[in-house]
């Protein structure tokens, strides 16, 4: 699979600007591999019945009839702190996958579990009046969010969706996949981590430097979160690439005034800043930008020529999961 723009088409290779003298093409990637499962085992689910619990068996991972659906393998989708990007998620999951079903309309079954309580326990409490604090180091990764409750919270949801027959599971949320690991801890079915489906991407794609003599760069665009942003910048590096993020002035005089703006209704505008915060990494060479926002992914319109630079990780982690299913029913 190439590398996508958003709801664009396919640009493999792209160089960014051009005119620029490109470094030699990288080999060409190893094949793709999905996270295996773990063996079977008993789920607690709590009731709300006094607080009392029931151990209830787990689905098996089988290709046995448990977890498919007329021979298409059920998805479990967590939700975490935004609903808007759980719905876009499964928005792109049935109008692509029904494209490729054998029958007309068919797309993969799914089961949905979101959460209002731990969404808002996942709306970290990192702003100063209306601004989002954004990630300007490595170093600035501090946040005042309850993160027992968070992992626990998640963990629960995961346990119930492989107790209800789900084959593989995924969470449309950003801020959430910085306690990827921790959720996932003794999942039973592959469990996708948007972060590694947006660098196999990248890794598949064969970017080249911009710049002769330089590094891939990749740039990565969040609000709202410093955990956001960290999560990206350690897969895009995992690749040996470089993850520039927007510098401090970009950050007060574009990228805030967009959210800002959103949130007065003024479109326009804030596609306009969004436009100059783009640019302003595009003119630091770098190749793609993964845009980790709920508040900024679908703002350009679909003509656009910048959408084409982006990378939309919800839109991504789409077409993996659609991927996977497809892997599955080829055993």
């Amino acid at each position: 699979m190439g590398l996508h723009s958003w709801s664009g088409p396919s640009h493999l290779g792209s160089n960014g600007f051009t005119g620029r003298r490109a470094a030699a093409a990288p080999p060409p990637p190893a094949p793709r591999t999905w996270p295996a499962a773990s063996p079977p085992s008993s789920v607690l689910l709590h009731s709300s019945n006094g607080g009392r619990s029931r151990t209830e068996p787990k689905i098996s991972a089988s290709g046995s009839s448990a977890g498919s659906s007329s021979g298409r393998p059920i998805i479990g989708v967590l939700g975490g702190a935004s609903a808007v990007s759980t719905v876009a998620f499964l928005e792109k999951l049935v109008r692509w996958s029904s494209e490729g079903g054998e029958e007309e309309g068919e797309y993969l079954p799914f089961i949905v579990c979101s959460d209002p309580l731990l969404s808002r326990k996942l709306s970290l409490r990192e702003t100063k009046g209306s601004s989002p604090r954004f990630l300007r180091s490595r170093k600035e990764t501090r946040v005042d969010v309850d993160r027992e409750g968070v992992v626990e919270g998640l963990r629960q949801k995961r346990l119930f969706l492989e107790s209800s027959g789900a084959r593989c599971i995924v969470m449309p949320c950003h801020a959430s996949h910085y306690w990827h690991r921790e959720v996932s801890e003794g999942c039973s079915v592959p469990f996708l981590h948007m972060g590694e489906c947006v660098a196999n991407e990248l890794r598949e794609a064969g970017l080249r430097p911009v710049e002769a003599g330089s590094n891939v760069r990749i740039g990565v665009l969040a609000t709202g979160s410093v955990l956001t942003a960290a999560v990206y910048q350690g897969k895009v590096q995992n690749l040996g690439y470089e993850a520039v993020l927007p510098d401090k002035a970009t950050v007060e005089h574009t990228v805030i005034p967009a959210v800002e703006a959103l949130r007065r209704r003024d479109m326009e505008g804030a596609r306009t800043l969004l436009r100059i915060t783009l640019h302003v990494l595009l003119v630091k060479a770098v190749n793609m930008i993964i845009v980790a926002s709920d508040d900024l992914r679908g703002l350009l319109p679909q003509d656009d020529p910048l959408r084409k630079r982006c990378v939309d990780p919800i839109e991504t982690l789409a077409r993996s999961t659609i991927e996977w299913a497809h892997s599955t029913r080829s055993l």
